[in-house]
């Protein structure tokens, strides 16, 4: 009997890749929603997601920082994407609210049993309240940079009320509903609206003679912001 070579040692197969910072945190959030997030240690979160305790540690303070991980991420993203600057800071915020809207509903099925799992723990009820205000701060903090003069009230209000229309929207994707991003972009047309920071259709006429027309309601500091644009283009 002719008994094959061993196969050369650069021919093995590579070691796998650890699972990914989503992996953890999809395997948490299954332990979670069907043992009970006070019930579920993290020896069992490491092994049900292939990672030793050292490195969930490494990627995760602990427990409730699973759960609230993909907005630590988010949050962060928003602020680099926010800085970059914007022609419409108004519209600016309301993209920065339909990518938060993105990307839970790319996964629709973690996000239902993240929403699940805070429903049914106090301290996780909190922290959520935490991380929508930490929203709305960001919101408001890029408003207010982004157009010199602009009344905080204009500002804290328009954030405040963007993130409550948005948060609406996604509860009714998180408890079933087919809901697409379309739902939330026109409701988020709707608040610019209220304010006032809605863009005019008329278009643009390179005339000597301006003559501009704003909504009582649009907040001053905007007026400004709107005939600097027309009066002093950008070249």
């Amino acid at each position: 009997m002719i008994e094959s070579a061993p196969a050369p040692a650069d021919s093995a197969q590579p070691p796998a890749s650890p699972p990914s910072r989503t992996a953890v945190v999809a395997a948490a959030l299954e332990l979670f929603e069907r043992q009970g997030f006070e019930a579920t240690s993290v020896e069992q979160i490491a092994r049900a997601a292939e990672v030793s305790r050292s490195t969930f540690f490494r990627q995760f303070g602990g427990k409730e920082d699973v759960v609230f991980a993909d907005h630590e991420v988010l949050l962060d993203e928003l602020r680099e994407w926010l800085g970059n600057g914007h022609d419409d800071p108004w519209r600016a915020v309301c993209e920065a609210s339909e990518r938060v809207f993105r990307h839970f509903a790319a996964e629709p099925d973690v996000a239902r049993r993240r929403y699940t799992v805070v429903r049914q723990v106090p301290a996780l009820r909190e922290r959520e309240i935490v991380t929508v205000f930490r929203y709305e701060r960001l919101f408001d903090d890029y408003l207010r940079g982004a157009i010199p003069g602009l009344d905080p009230l204009d500002a804290v209000g328009f954030a405040a009320l963007v993130t409550a229309v948005h948060n609406h929207v996604l509860r009714r994707l998180l408890r079933g509903g087919r809901v697409r991003i379309g739902v939330l972009r026109a409701a988020l047309d709707d608040v610019r609206r209220r304010y006032g920071v809605y863009p005019d259709t008329a278009g643009d006429a390179d005339d000597d003679l301006v003559v501009a027309v704003f909504p009582r309601r649009m907040p001053p500091a905007e007026v400004v912001r709107r005939l600097r644009g027309h009066l002093d283009p950008p070249r």
